[in-house]
């Protein structure tokens, strides 16, 4: 079975951002494979140990990305592939790409996070699906396949859905679909041996006007810093004409 894993590098959430002209700034951050694409990985080796075949990671953007690459690779990936580009932000622009990528692959299954943990949009290997006319299933958190049936469990803000397709398809995959696996020191030192290739848009046949931005970012920003709380005092009448006086006064919640 030929597995394409679709994964995004973003910056370590748990580390500090530093938004700067309304970007997050690069020097110093440090940047990892988006926490939902690790469930996607997983899983696609999970599959492959199963029923035998490859896979294949494949992101868009810049070189720093090969780091992302090679961790997937040290994961038990068995080849990846970066298509360069320092500019591509447009999910539209990247799953283009990443389906004139997969339409040279004759791929069987192909598996993306849920979202992006940056943009949160949840957007790309949908439209992937959409630009390749497959099947997909998202927020899933069981998967099973035999032979060309496939069958998920899949998050419904809480409860749990079964839907059944066949393959070829895509699946995005939800926390608690596995628990990834870390990057064992011989799975590092492989990976260094494992290809790693490099395309650009033009190798993928895909001119500039193909990846046209039909959305534009207007400014990024960290959060207000958050106040300490209030505690009101007084009688029962008393805290609420305090609410109401902070509510429109000073928070300018109501009016």
């Amino acid at each position: 079975m030929k597995i394409v894993v679709l994964l995004k590098q973003t910056f370590d959430t748990e580390e500090k951002i530093i938004v700067e002209e309304g970007r997050v700034k690069e020097e110093g951050a440090t940047y990892v494979i988006n926490p939902y694409d690790e469930y996607a990985v997983e899983e696609a080796i999970r599959q492959r140990d199963l029923y035998g075949g490859s896979v294949s990671v494949v992101s868009v953007g810049p070189e720093r990305v090969g780091e992302a690459l090679r961790t997937a690779l040290a994961m038990g990936a068995d080849e990846a592939t970066l298509i360069a580009d320092d500019h591509l932000e447009d999910e539209l622009g990247v799953a283009r790409a990443l389906a004139a990528y997969i339409q040279g692959q004759e791929a069987d299954l192909v598996l993306g996070g849920n979202f992006s943990v940056d943009n949160g949009a949840g957007a790309v290997a949908v439209q992937v699906a959409e630009l390749l006319g497959l099947p997909h299933i998202t927020s899933v958190t069981k998967l099973t396949v035999e032979g060309r049936s496939v069958r998920a469990e899949r998050d419904a803000e809480g409860d749990a859905e079964l839907v059944e397709t066949t393959l070829p398809a895509v699946i995005t995959a939800q926390q608690g679909l596995n628990e990834p696996r870390y990057p064992s020191l011989p799975g590092i030192m492989k990976a260094k041996r494992k290809p790693l290739h490099r395309l650009t848009l033009e190798q993928l046949g895909l001119a500039p006007a193909d990846v046209v931005p039909l959305v534009r970012r207007i400014d990024v920003r960290a959060p207000d810093a958050r106040r300490t709380g209030r505690i009101l005092q007084g009688e029962l009448t008393e805290q609420v004409r305090a609410l109401i006086h902070y509510l429109q006064h000073e928070d300018k919640v109501i009016h």
